[in-house]
C-alpha cells in the first residue's frame, strides 16, 4: 500500500519531448490527461516536478562531437553516452513543462542537466562526470526534509530518464513505484529489459488505477482510525 508520505513525481514533461518536439518520445503526449486526472484528483499532497534545463553546448548533444549524428553512442568518463539531438535548452519554449498540466499544484521543481560537461537522467543525480562522481541535484534531500518515503514516478522517457530516477529513488531507500502506463519509452523494444531492471531494484509497476486505489484506500483507513 502506498501511504499518505508519498511524493508524485513528475519526470520531463516538457514541449521537447513531446510529439513534433525536438527529440520527440511516441505517443508522449497521451500521458499529458490522465496526469492531469491524478494532479486535480487531490489524491497526492506532496507533487514534485522535474525538468531537463541544458545549456546551448550540452556534451549529450550530438552536435557537439564532429562526425557524429543523434541516437550514436559513445564513451564519455568511462560510461556510455547516447548523443542527442539538442533539446530542452534553458530559457528556450521546448524545454518549457507542458502548458496542459496544472503546474501551480506541483510544490518543487527540480532542474538538471545545467552543467554542460555531463548529462543528468535522474532526477536525483546527474550521470558520472570526469570525477567518476554523480553528483546530487538536492531531490534527495528535499524529499527527506519533507518526511516523504514513497515516490511514485512517471513522465519521459520510460527506458532513460523515468527509469535512472526510480533506480536511484530505490537506492536511496525510498519505498519506489512506476506509474508504468504514465510513461512512455523512447524505444519501446526496450520495456521487458528495462521492466527487469527496475523490479531488481524493487521498484513496484503499477498503473495508474492501482496507484489512485492504494492511495485512497490508504487515506479511508487513517481517516477511520482518527474518528
Amino acid at each position: 500500500m502506498i501511504g499518505e508520505l508519498a511524493v508524485l513525481l513528475l519526470v520531463d514533461v516538457q514541449v521537447d519531448f513531446m510529439p513534433g518536439g525536438a527529440l520527440a518520445v511516441a505517443d508522449g503526449d497521451a500521458i499529458l490527461a490522465p496526469i492531469r486526472t491524478l494532479l486535480t484528483s487531490g489524491i497526492f499532497r506532496h507533487i514534485v516536478a522535474t525538468q531537463d534545463w541544458h545549456p546551448p553546448d550540452h556534451i549529450s548533444f550530438a552536435s557537439r562531437h564532429a562526425g557524429r549524428q543523434p541516437l550514436e553512442h559513445i564513451s564519455l568518463y568511462g560510461h556510455e553516452q547516447v548523443l542527442w539531438p539538442d533539446h530542452c535548452v534553458a530559457g528556450t519554449p521546448g524545454a518549457q513543462l507542458h502548458a496542459g498540466l496544472p503546474w501551480e499544484r506541483v510544490q518543487a521543481i527540480i532542474r538538471k542537466g545545467t552543467d554542460r560537461t555531463v548529462d543528468s537522467y535522474s532526477g536525483f543525480r546527474n550521470n558520472w562526470n570526469e570525477q567518476k562522481r554523480r553528483p546530487p541535484t538536492g531531490l534527495r534531500g528535499y524529499l527527506e526534509e519533507c518526511g516523504l518515503i514513497d515516490v511514485c514516478v512517471c513522465g519521459l522517457a520510460r527506458d532513460y530518464c523515468v527509469k535512472w530516477t526510480a533506480e536511484d529513488a530505490a537506492d536511496f531507500g525510498f519505498k519506489t513505484t512506476v506509474i508504468w502506463d504514465l510513461t512512455r519509452a523512447v524505444e519501446p523494444s526496450n520495456d521487458r529489459s528495462v521492466r527487469e531492471a527496475l523490479l531488481e531494484k524493487g521498484v513496484r509497476i503499477m498503473d495508474a488505477a492501482a496507484v489512485s486505489s492504494s492511495v485512497s484506500t490508504h487515506a479511508r483507513a487513517r481517516r477511520r482510525s482518527s474518528w
